[in-house]
């Protein structure tokens, strides 16, 4: 007798029963190759029907000279869409972000076009700011980067706009596929430290951690986990940030799968 999970088998079958092991185990192995992760997201319905958008509002690449237009939470969680920057993805249901890379309305601290959330409170929409000291700050994402033009921001740790224009790091993505961190070594910024984090080629799905807690800042790609030093940021009031924030004057295309924050 053979045990196959549990149950015992003669080992001696007629062939339509051996056949039928053979489907079922190579069913089995198609399962093994499958993503860990499946999102049941609505192709049908606008980004505020299949991710929470009561902790984000969006800035669009559009707007009037120094003054990009921004999209409330309410608005998003009301099913906001803009067909040429963001939208649900028609086949999986994605949220979709893209950059136009040119043509486009920055805001007065950045010569880069985006098209990207920023933190709320989600109580009122009004702007988020935490404490680093708190217990916990974690922003985490799954997503592929369909064209990332020469580089982009695909999530940040921005330090509170009152503070500082600066971010506490920034998580960029490479046309080649190469993902890197970017730590301020000061709330003046321009004296970024980068940190390779590895290669996943362009359009290929994977996921994100951005934690700040206990004044301790961490990222981990796929579950791999770096802790950074944060040298003299001197743990200041930040907010998440997530989508699409070009760094060059090409164009980028960034899909989401999940999205949240945990605080």
């Amino acid at each position: 007798m053979q045990s196959i999970f549990g149950t015992k088998v003669s080992a001696i079958e007629p062939a339509t029963r051996r056949r039928s092991y053979t489907r079922l185990f190579l069913l089995l192995g198609a399962a093994a190759a499958m993503p860990l992760s499946v999102y049941a997201l609505n192709p049908s319905v606008p980004p505020g029907s299949n991710f929470n958008m009561t902790y984000w509002e969006l800035q669009l690449p559009i707007g009037s000279t120094g003054n990009p237009t921004t999209e409330s939470s309410s608005a998003l969680q009301n099913g906001y869409e803009n067909f040429s920057y963001f939208f649900t993805e028609s086949g999986d249901g994605a949220m979709v972000f893209k950059d136009p890379g040119v043509n486009c309305v920055t805001t007065p601290n950045s010569a880069h076009c985006r098209t990207e959330l920023r933190e709320v409170n989600p109580s009122n929409g009004s702007a988020a700011s935490w404490s680093p000291n708190a217990a916990t700050n974690r922003l985490k994402a799954t997503l592929a980067v369909e064209n990332a033009g020469g580089k982009t921001v695909i999530g940040q740790i921005h330090i509170d706009d009152s503070i500082s224009s600066k971010p506490v790091c920034e998580l960029y993505y490479d046309s080649s596929g190469n993902i890197s961190i970017g730590v301020e070594q000061t709330r003046s910024g321009g004296d970024e430290v980068l940190t390779s984090l590895g290669n996943v080629p362009v359009g290929t799905q994977f996921s994100y951690e951005i934690e700040y807690s206990g004044n301790l800042l961490k990222v981990a790609i796929n579950g791999n986990f770096k802790t950074l030093s944060t040298y003299s940021l001197d743990a200041p009031n930040s907010y998440f940030k997530a989508g699409d924030y070009g760094q060059d004057a090409e164009a980028s295309d960034v899909h989401f799968f999940a999205l949240t924050i945990e605080h």
